[in-house]
C-alpha cells in the first residue's frame, strides 16, 4: 500500500516529507519556508510534484477540453514557429555544402521523424500527472535519473545559450551600437520573469504571441523569396565544390542528425505541459496535437530557413552579412530592403527566441530538484534563477560562436533522446502491458494501480516502489559506446563515421538507438526476475 505523506513541517528533512505520495506540495524546512510565500504573488512554486487525479479533475470541471489544447496549439508555434528552430536550417548549405534539395530532404524528413519522439512523450503527461523526467524514474530508478536529469540541464542550458547569443546578433546587426551581451540578458531576464510565473502564465503568453510571430514568419518568406534566382548560382558553386558522392552522403548524414535533434530533443520535456490534462484524455489526441504542434511551425521555418542559407552562399551582400554577424546579421540583411518596418519584423522575430527560452527556463529548474532530495525543497523559481544566471554567462562567454556551438551541441542531444525514447517505447510496449509482466512488478503494483501502462503513478515519489533503474542505465552506457563510433563532431570522429566521405558522416543517433533497443530487452527481463519490480 502507498505510505500518506506528512502533513508536519519539520526543521530536517524526514522521509515522510520526502516520499510524500499524494500531497500537491513538499512541507518545507522550516528555515526556508518564507520562500513560499511568494505564492500569494502568483509565483507557481509546485516543482517535481505530481498533480493528482482528483487536482485533474478539479481543473477539467472549470475548464474546456478544447481551451487547454488551444494553449498547448499556441504553446507549440510559438516555441517552434521562430528563429530557434529555423536557426539550425541555415546550415546545410552554408556549413555542409549541400545543394537545395539535398539540403530540404535531409532537414525536413530528419526533422519530421524527430517530432515523433515529443509526440509519444507527451502521452504520459495526462496519465501520469508527473514531468517528464519525474516519470523517467520509472525507468531509470532513484539514482539513474539523477544522471539523466544532469544531461537534461546541460541540454537545455545549450538551447538557451543559443537562444541569447542568436538574439544578441540580432539587435546587434539592427544597432551596430548595441553590444551583443544586451541582446543575450534581455532575453535571459523575460524568460526568466514569465518561466517564475508558472505554467498557466508561460501558456497563455506562448499562446498570445503565436500570432504575431506567423506573420514575422509570412513576412520572412516574401523577402528572402524576392532572391529566389539566386537558387540556381547556388548549387552551380555547390557543384563546383567537387565533393565525391561519398562526401555529400556524409555531410548529408551529419545534417541529418541536426535536424532530428531540432524536434527530438522537446522529448525531454514535453509532458510537462500536459500535466494539468485529465487523466482520461485519449493518448492519441495528445500524440496527434502535440506531432502537428510541433512538425507544422517548424517545417514553415524550416523552409524558409533552408531557402535563405542557400541564397546566402551565392549572393555576396547576404554571405557578408553572415560573415560578419552570423545569422542574425543575415536575417537583418533580409529586411534591410523594408526599412524600419523592416527592423520591426526582426524584432517579432526577436521575441520568438524568447518563448523557446521560457520553456528552457522553465523545464530545467524541475532537473535540478531531482538531482537530490534535499534539493527537491527549494522552489522551482530559485532553480530558474539559478540557470537564468549560468546561460547569460556561458552566452556572453561564447557569443562569437554561434554555428560552432549550434552544430556541435545538438549532435549531443540527439544521442540522449534516442537512447531515451527507445528505452521509453520497450518499457511501455514490451514490459507494462501484459499480465505476466505485472505479476512480475510485484512491488510497483497493487490495488491502487493504474490501468495506463501499468505503472502505479502514486509511487513517483516512493524508491521502494518503482525500478531499480539497473537494466535502463546498464542500455543507456551500451548505447553511448554506439554513439561514440557514429559520431562525427570537431573534438570526436568515431571508427565507423571515418568511413563515410572525406569530412565524416554522423550516424551515432542510429548506432546509439540500436545497441540500446537490442541489450535493454534482455537486461530488463533478468532484473524483473531478479528483484521483481
Amino acid at each position: 500500500m502507498d505510505t500518506e505523506a506528512s502533513k508536519e513541517k519539520s526543521s530536517s528533512f524526514n522521509d515522510a516529507e520526502i516520499e510524500s505520495v499524494e500531497s500537491s506540495h513538499f512541507a518545507p524546512p522550516k528555515y526556508i519556508s518564507w520562500i513560499y510565500k511568494l505564492d500569494s504573488f502568483g509565483i507557481e512554486t509546485r516543482g517535481i510534484e505530481r498533480v493528482s487525479t482528483e487536482e485533474r479533475r478539479q481543473i477539467a470541471a472549470n475548464t474546456t477540453r478544447t481551451s487547454q489544447f488551444i494553449h498547448v496549439i499556441g504553446l507549440w508555434i510559438a516555441a517552434c514557429g521562430g528563429l530557434t528552430s529555423m536557426s539550425s536550417f541555415f546550415l546545410p548549405t552554408l556549413l555542409f555544402g549541400l545543394n537545395l534539395r539535398d539540403s530540404l530532404v535531409s532537414g525536413l524528413i530528419s526533422m519530421i521523424l524527430g517530432c515523433l519522439v515529443p509526440a509519444y512523450c507527451s502521452t504520459m503527461g495526462p496519465k501520469s500527472g508527473c514531468r517528464q523526467m519525474v516519470g523517467a524514474r520509472f525507468l531509470f530508478g532513484q539514482w539513474g535519473v539523477k544522471f539523466v536529469s544532469l544531461i537534461c540541464i546541460v541540454g537545455g542550458i545549450g538551447w538557451s545559450v543559443v537562444n541569447c547569443v542568436l538574439g544578441g546578433q540580432l539587435l546587434s546587426a539592427i544597432n551596430n551600437d548595441i553590444p551583443l551581451a544586451v541582446g543575450i540578458v534581455v532575453i535571459g531576464v523575460i524568460s526568466l520573469i514569465v518561466a517564475v510565473f508558472g505554467i498557466r502564465v508561460l501558456l497563455r503568453f506562448q499562446t498570445i504571441t503565436s500570432i504575431p510571430l506567423i506573420i514575422a514568419s509570412i513576412l520572412f518568406y516574401v523577402v528572402v523569396c524576392k532572391k529566389i534566382d539566386y537558387i540556381h548560382d547556388s548549387n552551380s558553386l555547390v557543384k563546383e565544390a567537387g565533393y565525391s558522392g561519398l562526401t555529400t552522403r556524409g555531410n548529408w548524414l551529419s545534417f541529418f542528425t541536426i535536424g532530428y535533434s531540432v524536434t527530438a530533443t522537446w522529448g525531454s520535456g514535453a509532458s510537462d505541459y500536459y500535466i494539468l490534462f485529465p487523466e482520461d484524455t485519449p493518448s492519441y489526441q495528445i500524440f496527434i496535437v502535440t506531432f502537428l504542434g510541433i512538425s507544422v511551425p517548424t517545417t514553415f521555418v524550416a523552409i524558409v530557413g533552408t531557402i535563405c542559407g542557400s541564397i546566402a552562399y551565392a549572393y555576396k551582400p547576404w554571405n557578408d552579412a553572415y560573415a560578419s554577424f552570423g545569422v542574425g546579421g543575415l536575417i537583418n540583411e533580409c529586411f534591410k530592403p523594408w526599412g524600419r518596418f523592416g527592423s520591426f519584423v526582426v524584432v517579432l522575430l526577436y521575441i520568438s527566441l524568447i518563448c523557446n527560452n521560457i520553456m528552457n527556463t522553465y523545464s530545467i529548474a524541475f532537473e535540478f530538484q531531482l538531482i537530490d532530495r534535499k534539493l527537491a525543497v527549494v522552489p522551482r523559481w530559485c532553480w530558474a534563477v539559478l540557470v537564468t544566471v549560468i546561460y547569460i554567462v556561458l552566452s556572453v562567454a561564447g557569443k562569437e560562436h554561434f554555428s560552432t556551438i549550434l552544430s556541435n551541441f545538438l549532435p549531443m542531444l540527439g544521442y540522449w533522446i534516442s537512447m531515451y525514447i527507445t528505452i521509453l517505447l520497450e518499457e511501455n510496449i514490451m514490459f507494462r502491458s501484459t499480465v505476466k509482466t505485472k505479476q512480475l512488478h510485484h512491488r510497483e503494483f497493487n490495488e491502487k494501480a493504474s490501468d495506463h501502462w501499468n505503472y502505479n503513478w502514486r509511487n513517483w515519489n516512493k524508491p521502494s516502489g518503482i525500478t531499480m533503474g539497473l537494466a535502463a542505465a546498464s542500455a543507456f552506457l551500451i548505447g553511448v559506446a554506439g554513439a561514440v563510433l557514429g559520431m562525427n563532431q570537431v573534438y570526436f570522429r568515431g571508427p565507423i563515421a571515418k568511413k563515410i566521405g572525406d569530412y565524416g558522416g554522423d550516424v551515432g543517433f542510429w548506432l546509439c538507438g540500436i545497441f540500446t533497443g537490442v541489450t535493454y530487452p534482455l537486461l530488463r527481463y533478468l532484473e524483473l526476475r531478479k528483484f521483481g519490480r
